[in-house]
């Protein structure tokens, strides 16, 4: 998909990014291609793509270059299937290569590892000639499954920079070569060498010392946490996949008054085609003939359908509630409301600033500190007379020492077992970077209608004329609308039959499109609808129900009249309803430090009216589907870090440009791939759950990268001092890791505020 310009004089290229392991790898990128004469790129490391504006007649094959020269793959994404595809990233069953590579390496590498590991730490298992079996098995894991670390780290060396991949194969290089060292040309290769328990310090020469289960334990355990994060990733075209889901597959088109169906991408501007009650609208169009009710809540967010007739608008993938429509077509494919939706919510992902990885930040100041030591290390030892052979030793056994195996277990376990539980809680959180958003979240922006509200029309109000009975008015007008499809039809019908019970069956049923029904019900003819379908048969509303009615409707609620035997009798009140928990969710967002905004594009009194009853102070009302988003880059342009909650269609580009995006799982498809944390209860009080969990897991995040690399920072003087013999290095090492894994399972204690 191309994007457009900021100026005139400019076109936008899409690149797809093939070989980052890291933020850091995304801001080379960029940094590179913004040095081109006239070129601006932003590089997303969470999408893997690059969004690049160049001047008129640029070859992006200049740019595909740049960046090979970079250390990285680069290519124009392949071109659209379909007419109607908006931009897809890819469908969920294409095979992912780095991904399986990944896998594979895995796999690989967990076969190999676990006997070395077991090996070299139970002495009952060092046979004969241990040594070279841990050899066999451990060198295909240090070199084949760990080569994208030593890729990357080369890479990272050529331009100058530190990360966790340079640690890592900087680590386990060490490790290997000095094992070979001492298994070729030390004591270690003798048969029935073995590792004893020695916890004692002793200088050594360190040719009876290898770190084979170092080295392989170091790459099986980060491989697995780069699988699962890069496994997470994949997941970025989701989101429009979903949207372009919602629209209808084929469509019933007139052709020479012929009725024919034909695939959705088949329909020409122009075409008129029949929807019919309960079908889904193909595209945006405008009604040709008929009369009916459409609900736009997937895109709109709104419970209330909308009354439309000739000439009026409708937009594709909503859906028929009401009577047989012709609509002619006025945009297709691209075009259409959707696919313009689809296009909002890519580049609110591509554009969303992308945490680097904590390990990444960490390792770029302590692997250049490593590295002076072992150098001072070596040359102390040189210095005071030592042999050659005890200098590199020592030198490399602080190499060996740096490489934490525990830094492998910090982020996957935790995130694991904070997420575990989470999503035993209803609470499913997509990735790590989703956690350190929530760390510097100030305001949360909420969807009313499926949010705070439940999103569905119910009966909230009876008001009868004196001398009528409310249950008979309830079960009169119940009959005839229960025999309509209306939603709003179907909110009296189903508030009536929780009242007074089971409904009589009307006689002489007839809809008045667009006005109401009317019918015969235990012998009494009956209205319910508009006033003005009451109107039609000289009956007006008493000055008593006509003042309740503006009442109801100046708050925004829908208002329908009820007539019989000549005589208007009342009317019910219709609203859609605030969540019974949403105010104590509100309260408690507040005890955490956030600022709620309500967002909705209903009138401003209505959205007032909510907002007051479950503790909303501040109110942005009246807003346009599509403008949802620019209403939360606005908010991030004043300096506010934006958490959204959402559950429409509409909320999906918000979702994906807030910093955190959290969607009610009780929503639409596209607003749940959208957004970084999905509630799967659609209770507002589990997002108070989510960013509560999600901060405690980060804090359990940092607390394991802390000790990963203390253990090993305190180690590093023994290294350096000569001391440090395989058991101890072991020892520091499973240390490590069962503190990093106990900490992490603290979390399973966490409780949700729903049980507090």
């Amino acid at each position: 998909m191309s994007t457009s310009a900021p100026a005139s004089t400019g076109t936008g290229v899409e690149l797809e990014i093939g070989g980052m392991t890291c933020a850091s790898c995304a801001m080379r990128i960029e940094k590179k291609l913004n040095k081109l004469d006239g070129v601006t790129a932003t590089v997303n490391y969470a999408t893997e793509k690059a969004k690049v504006t160049v001047p008129e007649g640029y070859d992006p094959a200049l740019l595909i270059a740049e960046v090979e020269k970079t250390g990285y793959t680069a290519a124009v994404p392949a071109p659209k299937r379909r007419t109607s595809d908006a931009a897809i990233p890819g469908d969920a069953d294409e095979v992912d290569p780095e991904l399986m590579s990944l896998r594979n390496r895995l796999i690989g590498s967990i076969i190999l590892t676990v006997p070395v590991i077991a090996m070299a730490m139970i002495p009952a298992l060092q046979f004969t000639y241990w040594q070279w079996a841990s050899l066999a098995l451990a060198s295909p894991v240090i070199v084949w499954a760990a080569w994208p670390f030593h890729k990357a780290a080369w890479t990272n060396l050529k331009h100058g920079a530190a990360t966790m991949d340079t640690l890592i194969s900087m680590g386990t290089s060490a490790a290997f070569l000095w094992s070979l060292y001492a298994l070729f040309f030390g004591t270690a290769g003798t048969p029935g060498m073995t590792h004893p328990f020695e916890f004692s310090l002793a200088p050594s020469d360190g040719a009876a010392n290898i770190y084979l289960e170092v080295g392989a334990g170091v790459t099986m355990f980060i491989l697995g946490g780069r699988y699962f994060e890069k496994r997470s990733k994949k997941q970025a075209g989701a989101a429009l996949r979903a949207l372009l889901e919602l629209g209808a597959k084929e469509v019933s088109v007139l052709r020479g008054g012929v009725e024919t169906k034909i695939p959705v991408e088949d329909l020409q501007v122009g075409d008129e085609f029949i929807v019919r009650p309960g079908e889904k609208i193909a595209t945006d169009g405008v009604v040709a003939a008929g009369t009916s009710a459409v609900d736009e809540s997937m895109l709109t967010g709104e419970a209330v359908p909308v009354e439309v007739t000739v000439g009026d608008t409708v937009t594709g993938a909503t859906t028929n509630a009401g009577g047989r429509l012709v609509v002619r077509a006025t945009r297709i494919g691209s075009d259409t409301q959707l696919a313009q939706m689809a296009r909002l919510v890519e580049d609110a992902q591509t554009g969303k600033a992308e945490v680097q990885r904590l390990a990444d930040r960490i390792s770029g100041v302590f692997v250049p500190i490593v590295i002076v030591i072992a150098f001072a290390t070596l040359g102390g030892w040189l210095g005071a007379g030592f042999p050659v052979t005890a200098a590199f030793t020592a030198a490399v056994a602080v190499l060996v020492i740096a490489c934490p195996c525990a830094l492998g277990l910090a982020t996957p376990t935790a995130l694991l077992v904070g997420t575990g539980r989470g999503a035993q809680m209803g609470v499913l959180i997509k990735g790590p970077e989703v956690l350190e958003s929530t760390r510097t979240i100030d305001t949360v922006v909420l969807d009313k209608t499926g949010t705070v509200t439940t999103g569905k029309m119910t009966l909230v109000d009876v008001v009868v004329e004196p001398g009528t009975d409310r249950a008979e008015l309830l079960r009169l007008a119940g009959a005839l609308e229960d025999a309509s499809e209306h939603p709003i039809a179907q909110a009296i019908a189903k508030g009536a039959t929780q009242e007074v019970g089971a409904l009589p069956t009307p006689e002489d049923f007839a809809n008045i499109e667009g006005k109401g029904v009317q019918g015969i019900v235990d012998g009494h003819a009956v209205l319910v609808g508009r006033e003005s379908l009451l109107a039609e048969w000289s009956l007006h509303l008493s000055p008593d129900l006509a003042a309740a009615k503006a009442s109801a409707e100046d708050e925004g609620k829908t208002v329908v009249a009820v007539a019989w035997d000549g005589r208007a009798r009342g009317i019910l009140v219709v609203a859609d309803t605030v969540k019974p928990t949403s105010a104590d969710a509100i309260a408690r967002l507040k005890a955490l430090g956030l600022t709620p905004i309500l967002l909705t594009g209903d009138n401003e009194a209505v959205a007032r009216r909510i907002a007051a009853e479950v503790g909303i102070d501040e109110v942005i009302a009246e807003v346009l589907p599509k403008d949802k988003v620019d209403v939360v880059t606005r908010l991030q342009g004043e300096g506010k870090v934006v958490a959204m909650i959402g559950d429409g269609v509409n909320d999906a580009p918000a979702l994906a440009q807030a910093d955190l995006g959290l969607a009610m799982g009780t929503g639409a498809d596209v607003a749940i791939e959208a957004s970084d944390i999905t509630l799967v209860r659609g209770d507002l009080r589990s997002a108070v759950d989510a960013i509560r969990l999600s901060r405690k897991t980060l804090a359990t995040i940092k607390t394991n990268l802390f000790w990963a690399f203390a253990y090993n920072v305190a180690a590093i003087p023994v290294a350096a001092l000569g001391m440090l013999n395989p058991m101890l290095a072991g020892a520091a090492m499973a240390l490590s890791s069962v503190f990093v894994v106990g900490n992490s399972l603290r979390l399973r204690g966490f409780k949700s505020v729903a049980k507090q």
